[in-house]
């Protein structure tokens, strides 16, 4: 296969780069449990859309305008009732090659070879999705006992922060994004991570891609300074400890947690407690260190990789209530509170399931769950209509400068990099995908009958 080494300006990419439990002390929820143990299916049940009472003519409708030219949608897929009813796979169409071609330089037919045929076999790119999976890996360890409680101090598993007041920060804290701690972004003059000068560079969770060593310095970061205006919060308002601030370094952080409370990598953790259960696969991308966690520590803010159809197997099986085993279910306190969430909170979105009106608003309340990740990835996950959809768009891993799924960004550069290149904005086109979630989802609740 041929290599993308064509030289292309990559440096505003990160400015975009967004989304990108179970212990004694939990709470109890009670979930809608079946009369017989639910499955997580190796390969899934492919059914008519109208076995589960959804019209084929309006999934199509949905679907349609998810693939228009323009959107750079490489797969999407509904399950309903525990069932795949509607799924589309297409590599890049004209329109996308020649806009692309012209704002990055990056030749047409270049494009078509590395985008031009996509199926159910094909990986996507989960960008920040993979946060709401490290959010997962920690319920689990505080239900099997690895952690105590996710209400416990950070401290205890980072020691670094043990004798000063960051002790003050609980795992909830970084799971919700209000840790209080700086937000980190590239420093070109030590090739490290420092503090982000503005909120262009904040906003998105902090440029930190560049970074060879993603890790070290969203560890020895101080707690910010409350009760003032700080650049990368606001130009305006004041910030206040424990206010929102997205940040990649927070979820970072949680992969050292589990690596530190469980003696396992992410990668190796999730291996066996979530995706061997639910018959899931996927390949944890890591930074580019031969020392941390397994030859380069886990990237737990961003960069799993898997197929469309397994992505779907982790929103099942957060509405099966958990993870079950024969007729044990294993998790569900940590499924009731991210089911129970107002807002955003343990790296989970709640976004509207409709078309806003004209005020800007989600009409009648009509929010749903979600992963969200850079470049339009979803795993959205509705609840009330037992439904699961997954979008991803267009991907492919570029593997320059090792043969191991390791970040290495070189602006400028990608014939001396590895990197995520989902399109558009991460090829370095500056322009948004005319996909819209919300109006797609709401064509597909349409399609209900």
């Amino acid at each position: 296969m041929r290599k993308i080494t064509n030289l292309f300006t990559l440096t505003f990419i990160i400015f975009f780069i967004v989304s990108c439990s179970g212990g004694s002390s939990s709470p109890s929820y009670d979930l809608p449990v079946s009369s017989s143990s639910p499955v997580h299916p190796l390969v899934w049940e492919v059914v008519s859309p109208s076995s589960v009472s959804m019209n084929e003519n309006k999934l199509k409708e949905a679907f349609d305008s998810a693939f228009a030219d323009g959107t750079f949608t490489q797969s999407a897929i509904v399950i309903k009732d525990g069932k795949l009813v509607y799924e589309r796979y297409r590599g890049i169409l004209e329109g996308e090659k020649t806009n692309l071609s012209n704002l990055t330089g990056i030749d047409a037919e270049l494009l078509q070879l590395q985008f031009g045929d996509r199926d159910q076999s094909s990986y996507s790119s989960s960008w920040s999705s993979a946060k709401s999976f490290a959010s997962f890996l920690i319920g689990i360890a505080e239900s099997e006992g690895f952690i105590s409680s996710i209400n416990d101090s950070a401290s205890i598993y980072i020691s670094e922060w043990a004798n000063d007041d960051r002790a003050s920060i609980t795992i909830k804290d970084i799971l919700d994004m209000r840790s209080g701690l700086t937000p980190m972004c590239f420093d070109s003059d030590s090739q490290g991570l420092k503090v982000c000068s503005n909120l262009v560079d904040s906003s998105s969770g902090g440029n930190i891609i560049y970074s060879d060593d993603q890790l070290t310095g969203c560890i020895n970061r101080d707690l910010a300074e409350s009760g003032v205006i700080q650049p990368w919060f606001s130009e305006t308002e004041i910030y206040e400890r424990g206010d929102f601030q997205y940040s990649n370094c927070d979820t970072n952080v949680l992969g050292e947690i589990i690596f530190r409370a469980t003696g396992q990598d992410p990668q190796t953790f999730a291996d066996y407690y979530l995706f061997s259960k639910i018959n899931m696969n996927a390949i944890w991308w890591k930074d580019f260190q031969n020392f941390g966690h397994s030859n380069g520590n886990i990237l737990s803010y961003c960069c799993l990789d898997a197929t469309a159809r397994d992505y779907a197997k982790f929103g099942y099986m957060l509405l099966l209530g958990g993870i079950w085993e024969g007729n044990s279910l294993s998790y569900n306190s940590y499924v009731s509170r991210i089911r129970n969430l107002e807002s955003y909170g343990l790296q989970f979105w709640k976004i509207c399931a409709k078309t806003h009106d004209e005020n800007g608003n989600c009409p009648n309340n009509s929010f749903i769950h979600s992963t969200i990740g850079f470049d339009g990835q979803y795993i959205m996950i509705d609840f009330a209509r037992n439904i699961v959809v997954v979008r991803s768009s267009l991907y492919e891993p570029i593997l320059n400068a090792s043969n191991d799924r390791k970040m290495k960004l070189i602006p400028n550069d990608l014939s001396q990099s590895n990197w995520i290149l989902t399109l558009p904005r991460a090829a370095g086109a500056n322009i948004n995908s005319n996909f819209y979630s919300s109006g797609f989802y709401d064509l597909i609740t349409q399609a209900i009958e």
